[in-house]
């Protein structure tokens, strides 16, 4: 039974590379990470949905115990390492567990036309926010996760997203998805400051 991994349902969409934190406080989850953390092993992220699971899940890394309660809850940052199929889910223990195949990517990459238009879009939508990212320790191959994972983005879009086995098609998707938000988030952006340059607390 090597091939189960401890399953962790979530209302999130975890991505490779993306950071995620973590508050455990559940008994069976109690359980779960105490194994991971012995074990030094990964356990799964797979987004909750109405009809249970989704297909696509991404392994998640434990990096740091940042905090651990006398009553055994814990304070966790995970990352996201690696995209899995979810083929069976296996309820013998108190926590879900799951029969997983990894997804790799097809070969080929994203012109630097597009990743160049996919970065600009990005670094466009956090300036509104009035955040910034460094894209330098982005991997290459995986720019689309890191360009989606710093985003609160639709949930259904980042499945969408996970799902996808070409680094090509991400990043095309990508441009069009940030095309069509961009205008409404600067817009609702503008008529923000002008509500509050008017002199009256909000």
């Amino acid at each position: 039974m090597e091939n189960l991994i401890p399953l962790f349902p979530l209302d999130v969409v975890l991505f490779p590379g993306t950071p995620l934190p973590l508050h455990i406080f559940e008994p069976r989850y109690k359980e779960m990470i105490g194994e991971c953390l012995t074990q030094q092993r990964a356990f799964g992220v797979v987004r909750s949905v109405e009809q249970g699971l989704a297909e696509v899940g991404c392994t998640a890394e434990i990096v740091t115990v940042v905090k651990e309660y006398p009553d055994g809850r814990m304070d966790l940052v995970t990352e996201g390492r690696q995209r899995f199929e979810l083929l069976r889910v296996n309820e013998e223990r108190s926590f879900l567990r799951g029969e997983i195949l990894m997804i790799e990517d097809e070969p080929g990459m994203p012109s630097q036309a597009d990743k160049a238009r996919a970065t600009q879009l990005h670094s466009q939508l956090l300036e509104v926010a009035g955040a910034r990212q460094d894209l330098s320790s982005a991997d290459p191959a995986m720019l689309s996760f890191f360009l989606a994972g710093s985003l609160p983005l639709d949930l259904d879009f980042k499945q969408k997203l996970l799902a996808l086995r070409s680094e090509s098609e991400r990043i095309s998707i990508l441009i069009q998805y940030f095309e069509t938000v961009l205008p409404n988030i600067q817009r609702a952006a503008r008529s923000r400051e002008k509500a509050g340059g008017n002199g009256h607390v909000h």
